[in-house]
């Protein structure tokens, strides 16, 4: 653990990840997806390390139940070129939950993590379900919560 007056560093080896589960439902996709990321990269550990994958295993339910505030069911888009000319196709939020339920989450919080092969790691613990089944029963996920300063309330223990 950290010494006072000394700068800590996470080695490889003592790093151990959880898994925690969070229900979606009713919740806006902007703060959740922000407190997300925080716990995937590992910001809520005081053993944090920018440079390692401190983070934790999350999987998020009920995907389907997710809010958005304002205009953005129909003002938020989703741009992608194939490559090709006249390749540029976009799809406005509404189309896309009801075509890929989870990528407007996963998108979100791809888009807030590290743009690099530590991001991808990170992003490769993020489990996303449009409904409430999900095959993680054997991990034993502790349910969490988050507060309205985006501190974690652990609902299990």
């Amino acid at each position: 653990m950290p010494v006072p007056g000394k700068t800590y560093s996470a080695k490889p080896s003592e790093i151990t990840a959880s898994w925690f589960i969070v229900d979606a439902s009713g919740q806006t996709l902007g703060r959740l997806a922000a407190n997300v990321a925080k716990v995937l990269r590992g910001k809520h550990k005081p053993t944090y390390t920018p440079h390692l994958n401190t983070g934790d295993h999350v999987i998020v339910i009920n995907l389907k139940g997710i809010r958005v505030t304002g205009k953005k069911p129909t003002d938020k888009v989703y741009t992608r070129y194939t490559g090709y000319p006249g390749g540029l196709r976009k799809r406005a939020y509404e189309d896309m939950v009801v075509k890929h339920p989870t990528y407007p989450f996963r998108h979100a919080v791809s888009g807030m993590l590290q743009h690099g092969t530590l991001g991808k790691e990170q992003l490769r613990r993020l489990k996303v379900y449009a409904g409430d089944a999900h095959p993680h029963k054997a991990q034993q996920p502790v349910p969490i919560r988050f507060g309205t300063k985006g501190d974690i309330e652990v609902i299990g223990r």
